[in-house]
């Protein structure tokens, strides 16, 4: 019988055996019983994209009382198991034949990269597969000098967002960089075409500071007018804090929903296009001190990097804001 795409399977899987691999023992033991058996190649592949877990177990001073560790993704399909072990397996064959368009490299400093992450592909994985992740996409396609290595991620953006992310590339340089962000030590800036007039919704001249509490936590989102259509907008987007949706949720709630945002947005306006778009929404500035050089890095995506539809036009010079000189 086929297996239903859109089904989800897993297998907990106990190691009563010692000295056998976690390939063997998958393929002979460990296999969900709502799904036809998998070949062994097949098998290999989900190891590869992230969909088998391992915790292992430590045994104190010869005592019966065994504690698991960390349960964390298991890669190599020929590491050798302990009695006590236990897999996790779990397939779910759409998650695994996903395909996500590449990300692009801007930046390689060694211990750290920058890279534009485009719509679609996620930031950090589950436990159905990582391997539509920039972190571990990066791992897999991305080999300077023919030499892989492994990503950390250290900030994320939600799949429907597009631009600017920084990886990390040692434990060290990932501690680093995230106590950066949870310091305010790296600035992020966005874009994204609204719907709403601007100053009919805000009746500003061109800035607004948000402070809508999310989730019960502060939240404050800074927003400056960048183009004005005909019911439409451009606007750049500062965040203070890094609330869960916090910008989709912050400009719906002041009645700009961003165009194609399928959660918070306004489907009756994005079916008045010829075709409904994509969130549309881009990080597309990182501004922050280098760990390893102390430069002042500044990054910034062109108009042709934004993945923004261009149908805005500039507005009056009275509402344009100051431009920034930091």
């Amino acid at each position: 019988m086929p297996t239903d795409p859109s089904a989800l399977h897993h297998a907990h899987i106990p190691i009563n055996q010692p000295g056998v691999s976690a390939l063997d023992w998958v393929f002979t033991q460990g296999q969900p019983s709502t799904l036809e058996p998998l070949s062994k190649q097949q098998l290999k592949a989900c190891f590869d994209k992230g969909a088998v877990w391992h915790t292992p177990y430590t045994q104190h001073n010869g005592h019966s009382l065994i504690t698991h560790t960390k349960t964390v993704r298991l890669r190599r399909v020929k590491k050798v198991l302990a009695v006590g072990d236990t897999l996790d397996f779990y397939y779910q064959p759409n998650v695994l034949n996903q395909t996500v368009p590449p990300a692009t490299l801007v930046a390689d400093f060694g211990d750290y990269s920058v890279w534009i992450k485009p719509r679609g592909m996620l930031s950090q994985g589950s436990k159905w597969g990582d391997f539509t992740a920039l972190y571990r996409w990066v791992e897999m396609h991305y080999a300077p000098n023919g030499q892989t290595r492994q990503a950390w991620i250290v900030h994320r953006l939600d799949r429907a967002t597009a631009g600017l992310m920084l990886l990390a590339h040692t434990k060290k340089m990932a501690q680093t960089l995230s106590h950066y962000f949870e310091t305010g030590q790296i600035h992020k800036t966005y874009q994204a075409n609204v719907w709403g007039n601007w100053g009919d919704t805000l009746n500003i001249q061109g800035t607004l500071t948000l402070t809508q509490p999310i989730d019960d936590k502060s939240a404050i989102s800074h927003l400056t007018l960048r183009s004005q259509g005909v019911g439409m907008a451009r606007v750049a987007i500062a965040i203070d804090t890094g609330r869960k949706h916090q910008i989709r949720r912050h400009l719906a709630a002041v009645g700009l929903p961003i165009m194609g945002d399928r959660l918070y947005g306004d489907a009756q306006q994005d079916a008045t296009l010829a075709q409904r778009p994509n969130c549309q929404l881009t990080a597309y500035q990182l501004r922050f001190t280098c760990p390893i050089s102390q430069a002042l890095h500044h990054f910034e995506l062109s108009e042709s990097q934004l993945d923004l539809l261009d149908i805005l036009d500039p507005p009056p010079m009275s509402l344009m804001s100051p431009k920034s000189n930091d």
